[in-house]
């Protein structure tokens, strides 16, 4: 019974958008948009659930040391938001001094399903998704942005030699 009590509200959610409902669905495809390019800050670190947190610390190397930037901005949408997250923690205790600032917005998209049979028409959905922008800064930041967080104890960070960061460790070998 409680399986069926979390199915019923997407249900109802599809019929009142004017969908079909979700036994119907088998007879439309959905529509595959081409992806809009944007164009990506060499500042900005965008966060996959595919990715791995390593290889984002490795990135957070670079910017800070290589490149001698004063801060970067980790951004994530949908399931990805839980690896942001671990991803600047991680960074904020590899470097001193980072301030912190975090925007929490949503970003709608449209999906366009076509029919397979005829005589059916074409349905769009609208949902919404998460966005989590998350900018660490060398520099003070705002404080009265709400989303400021002060930089950690100094105690907490551990200092990383930048070479050991930008190594690989190895994954993937052994069965």
């Amino acid at each position: 019974a409680k399986a069926v009590s979390i199915l019923r509200p997407r249900v109802f959610r599809q019929r009142r958008q004017g969908l079909p409902s979700l036994a119907a669905m088998h007879k439309y495809r959905r529509v595959i948009k081409p992806r809009e390019e944007l164009v990506k800050e060499e500042t900005e670190i965008r966060v996959t659930a595919a990715g791995s947190v390593s290889a984002y610390i490795s990135r957070a190397a670079k910017l800070f040391n290589e490149m001698e930037k004063s801060f970067l901005t980790i951004t994530a949408t949908g399931n990805a938001l839980s690896k942001a997250v671990s991803t600047a923690e991680v960074i904020k205790r590899r470097f001193k001094g980072l301030h912190q600032i975090t925007k929490l917005t949503n970003q709608d998209i449209e999906d366009e399903f076509e029919p397979l049979e005829e005589g059916l028409d074409k349905v769009t959905q609208t949902r919404s998704v998460a966005v989590l922008e998350i900018k660490l800064s060398k520099e003070p930041l705002d404080k009265s942005d709400k989303g400021y967080q002060e930089p950690i104890d100094e105690s907490l960070v551990s200092d990383v030699d930048p070479e050991e960061l930008m190594k690989s460790r190895g994954g993937g070998g052994g069965r």
